[in-house]
């Protein structure tokens, strides 16, 4: 068994969360190791507390991006593997009755570490392009002392190569941890079929099917449900923290901020979305067969989600207004700006309500755009494959 191109292609999403981790934490740990290099220049006073600001400024971006980042991408390769099973389990156990072993064919899915390093390999080169921006908006006005840029090569390993050696490693010993069932199982293609009738036997009107059905998607779909919290996290965080940022930092950096956030936002979310509607074909198919409108077959499969993409929005709300003010009244208390003003950060009402609606509305567009495509799933097609 080979895992094809098209396949691979479906790992963007980790590609673009490794692409904006490394991104981040190349640009903060080039600039920490310099800053690390110019402590013997830093004399006591108002410029020793700026520098030691700017060294927790840089360590808890890196901390917090790598970590918030990190785990998100590891949750999605798991999620990405066991799909992957899941949806080719027939294939896996004709494999395994040939008597192909778990290793063997675990070891093939190798090619999932290769997203994480074409993302790190490309977030690398990003950061690289950024540092001029980032060292001019920290050295401005003559806040720290003038220093050429130096590119430290040593930390391709660690954001490039390493991620890729582990992540790969966990796709393979996940994959050999799944395939670690009885030949027959795979086989018979057990998941999902029973549940469906289930709820259909059980269902004694439309209204109730309907409900059930929205009920046993997301609890067949956990990691989903944490996919949708994530990208409303990122768009509400990111998109709130930008408008703070102009004023505390910069235009450079707050614009940077506004783009990380809504490219993790919208590829998350249109994985999230997609994933949903391609591992739900067949019932798709069976109830338009049985007369249920567009509307209905989308409410039932992505209805349930609304609620959790709202409280992803709150959560990246209280997290973005947290980070600042430990930013703003722990990290950088006493230090004096080149106005010689102390930086001041209070909750923007303004751009909570502009970021509220914009979700609102993109979210509902993704839903219609989607819902219309399952009007466009070709019945026949599917009850084929």
């Amino acid at each position: 068994m080979v895992i094809g191109f098209k396949d691979a292609a479906k790992l963007v999403g980790i590609m673009i969360i490794a692409f904006c981790a490394v991104m981040v934490c190349n640009m903060f740990l080039n600039f920490y190791i310099d800053l690390v290099q110019l402590e013997e220049l830093i004399q006591p006073g108002p410029m020793q507390m700026l520098y030691e600001a700017q060294k927790i400024n840089a360590q808890v971006t890196c901390g917090v991006t790598g970590g918030c980042l990190g785990v998100t991408s590891v949750v999605m390769l798991i999620f990405y593997v066991k799909h992957y099973i899941d949806t080719h389990r027939k294939n896996l156990g004709i494999l395994k009755a040939m008597g192909y072993s778990n290793g063997r064919i675990a070891a093939h899915f190798w090619v999932f570490g290769l997203s994480v390093l074409i993302g790190a390999a490309l977030g690398y080169v990003g950061g690289l392009m950024m540092l001029p921006s980032l060292y001019d908006m920290f050295g401005k006005e003559g806040m720290l002392p003038a220093r050429e840029i130096t590119i430290h090569l040593g930390l391709s390993f660690y954001l490039m190569i390493l991620p890729a050696v582990l992540f790969g490693a966990l796709a393979m010993g996940y994959a050999w941890f799944r395939l670690r069932q009885p030949v027959h199982c795979l086989l018979r293609d057990m998941p999902g079929k029973q549940k469906v009738k289930k709820h259909r036997k059980d269902s004694e009107n439309t209204g109730l099917f309907l409900t059930e059905l929205k009920h046993s998607t997301l609890k067949s779909k956990k990691a989903l449900v944490f996919f949708i919290i994530f990208a409303s996290f990122c768009f509400s965080a990111m998109t709130q923290m930008a408008f703070s940022m102009k004023e505390l930092s910069s235009e450079v950096m707050a614009a940077t901020i506004l783009l990380i956030g809504l490219v993790l936002a919208y590829t998350t979310l249109l994985m999230s979305i997609t994933t949903v509607i391609t591992g739900n074909r067949k019932t798709i198919a069976i109830m338009r067969t049985f007369g249920y409108s567009r509307k209905e077959c989308a409410n039932a499969l992505l209805g349930g989600y609304r609620g959790f993409s709202w409280i992803g929005f709150i959560l990246g709300t209280f997290y973005q207004y947290g980070l600042l003010r430990v930013m703003v009244d722990v990290v950088y208390a006493g230090v004096e700006n080149a106005d010689g003003m102390m930086a001041v950060y209070e909750f923007d009402h303004l751009a909570f309500w502009i970021s509220a609606a914009i979700f609102a509305v993109s979210y509902e567009i993704l839903m219609y755009v989607y819902s219309e495509k399952i009007k466009k799933l070709s019945v026949k097609e599917i009850m084929l494959e």
